[in-house]
């Protein structure tokens, strides 16, 4: 007879290794070019080298960290956090704008509410100095109209390349002149929801999509040429 044993309720390691690696990509604190060791990594969080080793494998499939190369351009020692590519960034605002804009037109159809703390955390954070905050807050509303739409597909299809958006954002957003507008345009998504005006959502939402990623590219290609830590391929 088939016996199972029983199984240890400990928090996953490699994923609160691979969480944390990622939050401090996505802010800024480990910046493009930032050289990453097993070793390193593994004394900094106080964990042994394995789950270590998987977090940051999950990173380089991700795209968000490469081998390190030496002075002659061989294979280094460990890894380096990637540079921010911005072609791919276009390339997911383009389909995730076309996700964002059936989401917004099947959550009108059904004139979903949606919840009004959304707006009012999202302008704190506008207000703010934290840009996890923003990030944070901006997901959160975007979620929820995902998860408004009815439609399970759209919000598991959006979040494939959000390590990459969020990402984008918290680099565009140290600077940004459009934290509070971006939060007048939500609200006028969740108007246009609630009234049952599909075409209209959807348009706000595409054109909110543009703008996004209009912003984006601009803040990661400079007038005197990219950043040091982006990549135009």
């Amino acid at each position: 007879m088939l016996t199972l044993s029983r199984l240890e309720t400990t928090p996953d390691l490699v994923d609160q290794v691979y969480q944390r690696l990622l939050a401090a990509i996505s802010d800024g604190s480990m910046a493009p070019g930032t050289r990453l060791t097993q070793e390193d990594v593994a004394e900094r969080l106080a964990v042994s080298r394995q789950p270590v080793l998987q977090a940051l494998r999950l990173l380089k499939a991700d795209g968000l960290v490469l081998e390190a190369t030496g002075s002659q351009g061989q294979k280094g020692r460990g890894l380096v956090v990637a540079p921010i590519d911005v072609q791919a960034v276009i390339h997911i605002y383009e389909v995730r704008s076309t996700l964002d804009a059936l989401a917004a037109r099947l959550a009108a159809r059904q004139r979903a509410p949606l919840d009004p703390l959304l707006l009012v955390r999202g302008r704190q954070a506008a207000a703010g100095q934290v840009v996890k905050d923003m990030v944070d807050a901006d997901l959160a509303f975007h979620r929820a109209i995902y998860q408004a739409s009815g439609n399970p597909l759209i919000e598991s299809s959006a979040m494939l390349h959000w390590c990459h958006i969020r990402r984008a954002m918290g680099e565009a957003l140290q600077t940004s002149p459009l934290r509070a507008t971006v939060w007048d345009e939500h609200e006028a998504m969740c108007q246009a929801i609630a009234q049952g005006e599909e075409e209209h959502a959807a348009r706000l939402m595409l054109a909110h999509g543009a703008q996004a990623s209009r912003h984006l590219v601009d803040s990661l290609t400079r007038p005197d040429g990219p950043p040091p830590h982006s990549v135009v391929r």
